[in-house]
């Protein structure tokens, strides 16, 4: 049989002696500090929208694979109809530092991702697909997007990752990790935020997800319903990450994307 004093060892110390337990609020509080305001992803106060939510004003992409549907822009990629990879540009804004907010919903086990301070026209790195080629033509660079990318792909290791599109850097921050990067010459793991496949866990797949991108001079934090994934410094000035760019959504391998409540704090 236990003993008193080895039952209490199992407890922590202020319920061993019948004290209160205190949260770290309440003991910030009796030092004077306060907490931040909750999350409140519906909070537009110095946003500005830049869908409509009815047609395509100052969205430019190719409409044989945009459209709007009930409310949302759709990108839609078939066998029939391969966009391979193809982008909707918002001519609307340039925007380098700001913060943004979105609603993103993947269909099946395609990919898409959200586009910023990109810039379009310029040449394209990557082969295209002859059944693409066939079926779209040459590639038309006023559509394909260049610069960093906010990525989301639930049924691949990549939603929340900071990616470089159509750039040598690529992925520089994968998803869980704080990487310090000087544009294509170096990069570095920094810190960890929490496994790649506990943070997966967050992802909704066919369904919507609240999408958050803070741009502040070379830092960017990609945060997917609520939840941290990925932060990326860049130091160097002159990188293509750090230039006043579009906003522009993608669509990627045979899918269907759809992007909601698009909204944008700029500050510069």
């Amino acid at each position: 049989m236990r003993t008193v004093l080895s039952m209490l060892l199992l407890l922590p110390l202020g319920a061993a002696f019948g004290q209160q337990i205190k949260s770290d609020a309440e003991i910030g509080a009796q030092w004077g500090f306060t907490q931040p305001a909750p999350i409140d992803f519906n909070d537009h106060k110095g946003y500005v929208s830049i869908f409509n939510g009815k047609d395509l004003e100052d969205w430019d992409g190719n409409p044989k694979f945009w459209r709007v549907e009930e409310g949302s822009i759709v990108g839609e990629s078939t066998p029939e109809n391969p966009s391979g990879n193809n982008y909707i540009v918002y001519r609307g804004m340039k925007a380098k530092d700001f913060t943004l907010k979105f609603e993103i919903k993947v269909a099946g086990n395609g990919g898409s991702g959200m586009q910023y301070r990109s810039k379009s026209g310029v040449p394209w790195l990557a082969s295209i697909s002859p059944e693409v080629t066939k079926n779209v033509g040459p590639v038309n660079l006023d559509w394909m997007l260049t610069g960093p990318q906010a990525d989301f792909w639930p049924s691949e290791p990549w939603t929340g990752q900071f990616y470089s599109e159509n750039t040598p850097m690529r992925i520089l921050a994968w998803r869980g990790q704080v990487v310090e990067g000087f544009a294509d010459k170096r990069k570095r793991l920094m810190g960890t935020i929490a496994s790649s496949e506990t943070l997966v866990k967050l992802v909704k797949p066919n369904d919507w997800n609240q999408y958050t991108v803070i741009a502040r001079g070379g830092m960017f934090l990609h945060i997917v319903n609520g939840q941290l994934m990925a932060v990326m410094i860049d130091d160097d000035p002159k990188s293509s990450n750090n230039e006043a760019g579009y906003f522009g959504i993608e669509i990627e391998a045979i899918t269907k994307v759809s992007v909601r409540n698009i909204w944008v704090k700029k500050l510069n």
